[in-house]
């Protein structure tokens, strides 16, 4: 395990590091999740696991510190991401991004160019959430001080044992506070900054997930678009083979796009 000071009083950012050959391929986690749980099982397979890769942790959540003054927003994401790859000597990088982990991807390569040469999203968070509908249960329903409180372990709950496994392991308030960012998105919206940006895209999607809003509009700015066979929103778990094929540059068997 490897580390990198990235954020407020010297709080770092952890990750698991494989691999040898550059470009260097960085792995970014969704919300409530840690990185080398949801991608060691992809990134070890033969096709990909020669490149240098890093998996790693977002402040607040898995192995990285949880700095108590930190917003933990979309964009405080990306920075301190972009510092902790600068202290590991990354560039020019392979950036894959996971829910909310695609959305810190975009914006970390819209702000820092120089640091991403192609992002590959899973089911990217790509626009403001809406908040929970009246009558259900979500981390913003409750306030910060409500969900470290309690909330959190009723959220645990409900997403059940698979989620809550990583889950656990994150801050309250740092789950508390990126949920928030989640639903304030970012200015402009993650979708324009992705339709925007001029590097190699690609962007997967679960066959069994919710449809994709604005697949066409995202297809005409650039964005590859995969549908990938036997897959929900993780798609890294449910078909590392397909998630696989789309890193080393091959299609697999069922997916689309």
């Amino acid at each position: 395990m490897k580390d990198a000071v990235a954020g407020p009083d010297g709080a770092k950012i952890r990750w698991v590091e494989i691999g040898g050959d550059e470009p260097a391929r960085v792995c970014v986690h969704g919300a409530g999740a840690q990185a080398a749980a949801y991608f060691t099982h992809v990134m070890t397979l033969p096709s990909v696991a020669r490149r240098r890769t890093l998996m790693m942790d977002l402040l607040g959540f898995g192995l990285s510190d949880r700095p108590a003054d930190f917003g933990y927003q979309l964009e405080d994401h990306a920075d301190a991401l972009a510092r902790a790859l600068d202290a590991a000597g990354v560039s020019g990088a392979e950036v894959i991004g996971h829910s909310m982990g695609g959305a810190v991807a975009i914006v970390l390569a819209a702000r820092r160019p120089d640091l991403v040469s192609r992002l590959v999203l899973a089911e990217a968070v790509l626009d403001p959430v809406p908040p929970p509908a009246p009558g259900t249960l979500g981390v913003t329903s409750f306030t910060e001080a409500e969900f470290a409180e309690g909330g959190m372990a009723q959220i645990l709950e409900k997403v059940g044992p698979l989620w809550a496994a990583t889950m656990r392991l994150a801050d309250p308030v740092a789950l508390h506070r990126s949920a928030y960012g989640l639903r304030a998105g970012t200015s402009p919206s993650a979708r324009k900054l992705l339709m925007e940006l001029t590097i190699a895209r690609t962007l997967l999607v679960g066959a069994l997930s919710q449809p994709l809003e604005g697949r066409a509009e995202l297809e005409a700015a650039g964005v590859r678009v995969v549908t990938v066979a036997d897959a929900d929103h993780n798609v890294m778990l449910d078909n590392p083979q397909a998630f696989a094929a789309t890193l080393d540059g091959s299609q697999a068997p069922g997916s689309r796009g």
